[in-house]
């Protein structure tokens, strides 16, 4: 249950950084620190959802559901749906970057990293 409560913390900072990043940042590396971030997120989620799994696991998982937003945007789907509810491009985005994908494993891999590390240090 601890392990839920820092997780859900983790996620509000992870969000208003960001938001932050997104809305006061311009530029390539902007956009990359935010995919990476939006990967971290992700990976949060994904260890709410399964909290015993290995970090590793996770940041696989994670890093697998950002690859396939990303791809779902070569569809077209989400820039429809950003048009409609211009939030939802904060969720699905609306246009695919090869360099996002990198972004993304980059951000999972930090994720899982930070979460082995903190794992440990919980145990001693």
């Amino acid at each position: 249950m601890r392990r839920r409560w820092v997780l859900c913390a983790a996620g509000g900072l992870v969000v208003a950084t960001g938001l932050g990043v997104h809305f006061l940042a311009d530029g390539v590396l902007a956009g990359l620190v935010a995919d990476a971030l939006y990967a971290v997120l992700v990976y949060l989620l994904v260890a709410f959802v399964v909290p015993r799994a290995s970090p590793a696991r996770i940041a696989v998982t994670a890093a697998a559901l950002c690859a396939l937003i990303e791809l779902f945007q070569l569809s077209g789907v989400p820039s429809l749906l950003a048009e409609r509810w211009a939030p939802i491009a904060l969720v699905l985005g609306t246009t695919f970057g090869a360099w996002d994908l990198v972004a993304y494993a980059a951000g999972a891999a930090l994720a899982g990293v930070i979460d082995r590390l903190g794992n440990r240090w919980s145990r001693t």
